[in-house]
């Protein structure tokens, strides 16, 4: 039986756009105005946007901030389809070129969350000029015993692990167990490394968890075919300016392959006594670091006249885009306070 779907709510405020792209429909969040800021939410069974917000209302008081509903994720396309790095690294593509378009043509800086890092690792060296820094937050493919230097394009998929979940129906099973509401805390608990989370974030997961396609996207990530490989060459062979971070708690506190980058010039590092998301626990010194950070890169050239406008201007402009304007945006603001209560 399938599990009940309900209304999926906003996960953050500002203005929500959708359009079509080379991966399907894909849905962002925009608030603020400003140089541009990508925010990338982490994936698992229960990913959302949500897992950025505050970072989201901090950065859009004097930033133009965009949270990307990833393929499988959110408002974004959830279809029967094969979910991979590719598939990924292509939606980033698909939103940076939006954003350069419609907010800011020079290059902008994006921060992504644990398995994200990956897809943003990969779309940097394939798309350099488009990024200014990157931020890994919590970042996977350095806590292994060995580094991973497969090839190129290359998953950790469990050979017929997939297809053995989908053709006797066990992965929609499976999929309903992990997401049960008393599952979805203990998982957050792990991630934040101790027994209080963020009840709001909870309550997200729990109501995404139960839209139509949820499953797709999670049964590849439970199976590995998310994950990639050959990220450690990735990640050596940047040359952006890299910020990572992470917790002394939870799961994604031991990081025993950072040696590979721990030399290199041009990556950052600090250390939160928090769990894997130590933007909710620690704001104050979160924001700082990533602060100090970002101004010790080069000055972004203005973006023109443009960029003073309201982003809700911008992104509203092609209408095509939009296949039932306002609809979804007035649902929300009607009924997203019950979240939130």
């Amino acid at each position: 039986m399938r599990k009940k779907s309900c209304f999926l709510p906003a996960a953050l405020g500002g203005e929500r756009m959708e359009f079509d792209s080379r991966v399907g429909k894909l849905s962002a969040y925009v608030a603020g105005n400003g140089p541009p800021l990508l925010l990338i939410h982490s994936i698992n069974a229960v990913a959302s946007a949500a897992e950025v917000r505050p970072l989201y209302e901090h950065y859009s008081a004097h930033r133009t901030v965009v949270a990307l509903d990833l393929p499988g994720y959110g408002y974004s396309e959830r279809i029967d389809r094969e979910y991979s790095p590719r598939l990924m690294t292509d939606a980033l593509h698909a939103m940076v070129d939006r954003i350069r378009t419609r907010i800011a043509a020079g290059p902008l800086d994006a921060l992504a969350l644990s398995l994200s890092a990956e897809f943003l690792a990969r779309a940097a060296s394939e798309a350099p000029t488009a990024f200014r820094s990157l931020a890994f937050v919590s970042p996977t493919g350095l806590s292994g015993a060995r580094p991973l230097r497969g090839s190129t394009g290359s998953t950790r998929a469990l050979p017929g692990a997939h297809a053995l979940l989908r053709g006797f129906g066990l992965g929609r099973v499976l999929f309903r167990l992990l997401t049960r509401p008393a599952v979805i805390r203990y998982f957050l608990r792990r991630t934040w490394g101790r027994a209080q989370i963020d009840e709001r974030l909870r309550r997200y997961s729990v109501l995404t968890a139960r839209q139509p396609g949820a499953e797709y996207a999670p049964l590849y990530f439970l199976t590995g075919g998310l994950f990639s490989r050959d990220i450690d060459r990735l990640y050596e062979q940047l040359t952006h300016p890299v910020w990572m971070c992470h917790g002394t708690r939870g799961d994604f506190a031991e990081y025993r392959q950072e040696s590979l980058v721990r030399s290199r010039s041009n990556w950052r590092f600090s250390v939160f006594a928090s769990g894997a998301l130590p933007f909710f626990e620690l704001p104050g010194q979160f924001t700082t670091a990533y602060d100090d950070f970002l101004a010790e890169q080069p000055v972004r050239a203005e973006a023109g006249p443009s960029a003073l406008r309201r982003s809700s201007l911008r992104f509203a402009a092609d209408r095509s885009d939009r296949p039932s304007p306002g609809v979804h945006e007035l649902q929300d603001q009607r009924r997203q306070n019950q979240l939130h209560r």
